[in-house]
């Protein structure tokens, strides 16, 4: 279907979608199987300017928004949803400093993201807060001119690769959520460290671990928008990039139905190739379907956030629900019309069919998210 996206946005899609085929694809389930985090692919999309297409010009990006990160995400995670989330990881990383940040810091701290010189990490989930945000322990003392960290962050992409962590605090606990604030902590900071790298089920070419804070001082110029505001930043920063897990999940979505189709045209059985039996048929057009079905309403959401929408939380949601539980039936739908050889690691749809999962839990996880649908919608039915 055509999108209508611009000459800039078309190109954007190109290349990223080169990057996946040529870079990528090759080498996606070696680095499934080794967990290996993707620095040579980083350094491949620094040198096409992808890094900060949705950073502003005056800060070195592209100046794009919402809409040019989903097509990068899309098409790198049509190769591999693990490589494609340290480029999507930055971007939940430095949206915080996008929106909430001074001049001063965006200065200091943009530039490099954008040029693909440092990646970034959002560090907000904790033991005891995960779909409860508001759960959060690590807190955050204003002692002189700085602010001591201490605490544990759980499950943080690309933790320990990121140069750049935008943290979630607690700085008056008597505040509830009202009293989190959020902080831009550098690594090599005294007090800061990483724990454990955890072994999972998929995006295992992507780096999760945790982040340690002990007597971690940072300047209290690290302080993003004000005290009592690191709720609203990560709510607000989450409502932005959910549209990427969308994006990623879509991408794997559609990775896994080229590689059905391609599968059925090839393989034989009782004399002719499986794609002519009607059972594959509908199971393909029903892929066809859903996949195109997420696709409108991951790109229309983009468009309305990139509009400047001031409230667009029930679409971000709707539109991470939608695709990423797609991703999930497609995948699945994948393995079964390879059959045998879909449960095969040597064939790329098991793997798509785990690194699916994951999209339909971080970020909020799908029940949450139908949640937040359901008292957006409640509340507009209450004003009519």
């Amino acid at each position: 279907m055509n999108y209508f996206l611009t000459e800039e946005q078309q190109m954007i899609k190109e290349l990223a979608a080169k990057i996946a085929e040529e870079k990528i694809a090759p080498v996606a389930i070696q680095y499934d199987e080794e967990g290996k985090f993707p620095h040579d692919i980083m350094k491949v999309l620094a040198d096409s300017d992808l890094c900060g297409v949705y950073i502003p010009e005056e800060y070195g990006g592209l100046g794009g928004g919402i809409l040019e990160m989903a097509l990068v995400v899309e098409e790198l995670s049509r190769a591999c949803g693990g490589i494609s989330l340290a480029f999507a990881g930055t971007g939940l990383g430095t949206f915080p400093i996008i929106l909430f940040g001074n001049d001063e810091q965006k200065q200091k701290y943009l530039p490099d993201i954008a040029s693909g010189k440092k990646l970034a990490a959002f560090g907000l989930t904790e033991a005891d807060a995960g779909s409860d945000a508001a759960g959060v322990r690590t807190t955050a003392v204003l002692d002189g001119d700085e602010y001591v960290l201490n605490g544990t962050k759980q499950w943080i992409t690309n933790g320990g690769e990121a140069d750049v962590y935008t943290v979630v605090a607690c700085t008056n606990r008597s505040k509830g959520a009202r009293g989190f604030s959020a902080f831009i902590v550098e690594k090599g900071t005294p007090g800061f460290s990483f724990g454990k790298k955890e072994n999972k089920m998929g995006i295992r070419a992507s780096c999760t671990s945790e982040l340690v804070f002990e007597n971690c001082r940072i300047p209290k110029e690290n302080l993003l928008a004000r005290e009592g505001m690191g709720f609203i930043v990560a709510m607000k920063t989450l409502d932005r990039t959910r549209p990427g897990v969308a994006a990623q999940a879509l991408g794997i979505a559609q990775g896994a139905f080229e590689e059905a189709v391609k599968y059925s045209k090839q393989r034989v059985q009782f004399g002719q190739p499986i794609s002519s039996f009607q059972a594959i048929q509908h199971i393909l057009a029903d892929m066809a379907i859903q996949i195109e079905a997420s696709r409108a309403l991951v790109y229309q959401t983009c468009r309305f956030i990139d509009s400047g929408a001031k409230d667009f939380s029930k679409e971000s949601a709707m539109c991470k629900v939608f695709a990423s539980d797609t991703a999930m039936k497609v995948t699945t739908d994948a393995v079964q019309v390879l059959g045998g050889y879909g449960y095969m690691k040597e064939y790329p749809v098991e793997k798509k069919m785990r690194d699916a999962k994951i999209t339909q839990i971080y970020e909020g996880t799908n029940q949450i998210q139908r949640n937040v649908i359901a008292l957006e919608l409640i509340k507009e039915f209450s004003k009519k």
